[in-house]
C-alpha cells in the first residue's frame, strides 16, 4: 500500500518485502484470468474508491459516483460470474479493505437480490431486473429484519402478504434495511396470510403506501443507507412473488453465504487496519527515530497481521468447502464469528498505535474501529454465530 491516506509524510516509506501485504502470496491461487481481474480491481478500490470514501463516510452520504467505476470491473454481477469462489471472497475483501459500507453494497447486491432473483425469480423478474443490476443502474434492498425481529425473524416474522384477485397487499414493518432509502425496490419478507408460509416479494420502493426513513447517526458503515420501511397496504402485481421463495427455508443458502462473506469482509477490514498501522509506524517519528523502529509498535503490527492471516486461512477453507458443494451454515457461521472477533481486536491495536490522531478519520483509524463493530453484529450477530458452531459440535441446540 501507498502512505496513509489524509496523512502529511515525514518521510517517505521503505522500500518492504511485502509491499501490499500478502504475506502468503494467496494471489497465487486463482489463476492467471483470474489474477488479472482481481489486479485490476485492487487497484480501483485503493486508488480510487478508499480516498474518496472518507468524506461520504463523514457525511453519511452514499457514493452514487463510484458506482459506475464497480460496475465496470464486474462487481455489479460477481454471483452471476462464472469465477472460483476463492476469487469472489478476495473481491469482497478488497472491497472492504478499500471502504466497508461500499463492500456491503456489493456483497447484499450480488448475495442477497442478484442472487435471488436469479435463483428464486420469475424468467420475467429476471429479464427485467438483472441487466440493471449488473450495472447497478438499478439498487435493490434485502427487507428481511423488523424492528422487533432480529435474530428470532425466521419464527417471528409479523409482515404480512395477503392475496386479493390478481395482487397481493403487504403491511409491516422492516428495520435495518441496506440502501432502502435509494433502492428502486425491495425484496421484502411477509408472511403468507392464508398458509401462514414466509415469501419473499419484489416491492417497488415508489409504490404508495412504500415509506423509507434513513436511520441516522451511526457510529460505523455511514456510507450504507440503512433505513425503516414502512409498508401500509401496499399492493402490487401477483407476479411480484418471487415463484421460488415459497417458505423461509427458500433464503437459507443466501443468507448462509451472506455470512460467508462477512467473514471476507473482516479480513479485508483487518488488512485496512494493517496498512494503517503500517505506514503511520513507518512516517511518524517520536524521540528521533519513527515508531516503527520500537518493539511495541513492531509486536502489534505482527499481531494485526497474523489475526488478518489466520482470518484468511479460514476463509480458503471455507471457499474450498463451496467448491466442493460442502458449505453448511456452522462453516460459514464460524468464518463470520471468528473473523469479526479477530477483527475487533486487529482494529483496537491499530486505534491505540495512532494514539490522538487514532480517534479521526482523517487517518481512516476511527473509520475502521466502528466500521468493525458493525460486521461484528450484522447478518447474524457474533453470539448467533457462535451458538451455531456451538449446536454442531456438540448436537445440543442453545437457541430454546
Amino acid at each position: 500500500m501507498s502512505q496513509i491516506l489524509g496523512a502529511p509524510p515525514t518521510g517517505q516509506i521503505p522500500v518492504v518485502p511485502y509491499p501490499d501485504g500478502d504475506l502468503f502470496d494467496t494471489r497465487e491461487l486463482l489463476n492467471d484470468e483470474e489474477r488479472e481481474r482481481f489486479d485490476a480491481v485492487r487497484a480501483h478500490l485503493q486508488e480510487v474508491v478508499r480516498p474518496a470514501s472518507i468524506e461520504y463516510w463523514n457525511e453519511e452520504e452514499f457514493a452514487f459516483d463510484l458506482l459506475p467505476g464497480l460496475a465496470e470491473l464486474g462487481l455489479g454481477a460477481i454471483e452471476l460470474s462464472e469465477t472460483s469462489w476463492l476469487y469472489r471472497g478476495l473481491v469482497y475483501a478488497e472491497a472492504a479493505r478499500a471502504d466497508v459500507s461500499l463492500s456491503a453494497l456489493v456483497g447484499i447486491h450480488n448475495e442477497l437480490i442478484v442472487g435471488m432473483i436469479n435463483q428464486l425469480g420469475s424468467d420475467q423478474q429476471r429479464a427485467t431486473w438483472l441487466p440493471k443490476l449488473r450495472s447497478f443502474e438499478a439498487i435493490g434492498a434485502f427487507a428481511l429484519t423488523e424492528p422487533e425481529h432480529g435474530s428470532d425473524i425466521a419464527g417471528g416474522l409479523e409482515t404480512t402478504a395477503t392475496r386479493d384477485g390478481e395482487e397481493w397487499v403487504i403491511t409491516g414493518s422492516k428495520r435495518w434495511i441496506g440502501a432502502g432509502t435509494i433502492a428502486d425496490f425491495a425484496l421484502v419478507w411477509a408472511r403468507d396470510a392464508e398458509d401462514l408460509q414466509v415469501k419473499a416479494f419484489l416491492v417497488e420502493t415508489d409504490r404508495p403506501g412504500c415509506k423509507a426513513s434513513k436511520i441516522r447517526n451511526k457510529m460505523g458503515l455511514r456510507i450504507m443507507q440503512n433505513a425503516d420501511i414502512e409498508l401500509d397496504d401496499v399492493r402490487i402485481p401477483a407476479e411480484n412473488h418471487l415463484p421460488g421463495a415459497v417458505d423461509f427455508s427458500s433464503a437459507n443458502e443466501m443468507l448462509r453465504n451472506s455470512r460467508v462473506w462477512v467473514g471476507w469482509q473482516a479480513y479485508g477490514l483487518q488488512m485496512a487496519a494493517f496498512d494503517v498501522a503500517r505506514d503511520y509506524s513507518l512516517n511518524r517519528t517520536q524521540f528521533g527515530k519513527p515508531l516503527a523502529k520500537f518493539q511495541l509498535m513492531q509486536e502489534s503490527l505482527a499481531e494485526i497481521a497474523g489475526n488478518a492471516q489466520a482470518t484468511l486461512g479460514l476463509m480458503i477453507q471455507v471457499a474450498r468447502s463451496q467448491e466442493n458443494g460442502r458449505l453448511d451454515m456452522m462453516r460459514a457461521a464460524m468464518g463470520k464469528s471468528t473473523g469479526t472477533r479477530l477483527t475487533r481486536e486487529s482494529v483496537a491495536k491499530m486505534r491505540a498505535m495512532l494514539g490522538g490522531n487514532g480517534i479521526t478519520s482523517d487517518h481512516e483509524a476511527s473509520k475502521l474501529f466502528c466500521d468493525a463493530e458493525i460486521l461484528y453484529t450484522y447478518e447474524g450477530t457474533y453470539e448467533i454465530n457462535s451458538l451455531i458452531v456451538g449446536r454442531a459440535v456438540t448436537g445440543i441446540s442453545a437457541f430454546v
